[in-house]
């Protein structure tokens, strides 16, 4: 039997070779951006790229995809490669192990993708990200902060311009807003409140805080992003 046979039942032959043939960009490998990966490469995507600096760390082991004992130290963009390519032989990958400076995004998104994933977790690179992307004409969903929730039956899907109770979307929203960009994004957010002890700041590259995080939230979040992806691409959204 195929690998792809559950998927073909359900989707059919056409909207199975939609996503064969299909391109999609993920930025960020991180609790949610690798999970996001890991379906879309499931659901029979032909061609990923993946985009990431970091090397899996032990505090990544909680909640993070690639993050076991036995990868830490390594780059997350070369462990899911193997992953990948150990469920589907087949996929084409372009990894680039690299930290996002704005000359790298230009570059990247000025070529043309399906899907545009955004998985950056840090403020100024996943404002820009968004911008290059959106002015590209990619089409785009991002992730909002999943950091400090706890209930993911109030995870939704929507325009950045509708979303709301969000710390990462309103901070986003006003730097885009500034960019010429108030709508036009699709956005997985929640509105949970986040108690204030499961902040604590922290001192790093355009890092300002960390957010306490529990195993199963970063996982929803991503499988959110990536049914937004799959369902367009094969006309079920």
């Amino acid at each position: 039997m195929d690998w792809l046979d559950r998927t073909r039942l359900l989707l059919g032959d056409e909207k199975l070779n939609r996503l064969k043939n299909a391109h999609v960009l993920v930025a960020g490998l991180g609790g949610v951006g690798a999970y996001a990966a890991e379906m879309l490469c499931r659901a029979g995507i032909g061609k990923l790229t993946l985009i990431d600096s970091d090397c899996v760390e032990t505090t990544n082991l909680n909640r993070q995809l690639p993050a076991t004992r036995s990868n830490i130290g390594r780059l997350k963009t070369e462990v899911l490669a193997e992953r990948f390519w150990d469920i589907n032989p087949d996929l084409d990958l372009d990894l680039y192990p690299v930290f996002l400076e704005e000359e790298h995004m230009i570059s990247i998104l000025g070529r043309k993708y399906d899907y545009v994933v955004d998985a950056i977790d840090t403020l100024k690179p996943k404002s820009l990200f968004l911008f290059h992307a959106f002015q590209n004409g990619q089409k785009i969903v991002s992730s909002m902060g999943s950091g400090g929730k706890i209930q993911p039956e109030k995870v939704q899907i929507a325009d950045i311009s509708q979303s709301y109770h969000c710390h990462l979307a309103r901070m986003l929203r006003k730097r885009l807003s500034k960019m010429g960009i108030k709508k036009g994004i699709r956005v997985v957010f929640s509105p949970e409140e986040i108690p204030g002890h499961a902040i604590r700041p922290e001192e790093g590259r355009n890092k300002k805080s960390t957010v306490g995080t529990l195993s199963f939230m970063p996982p929803v979040f991503g499988c959110f992003i990536a049914s937004v992806v799959i369902r367009d691409l094969t006309g079920l959204s």
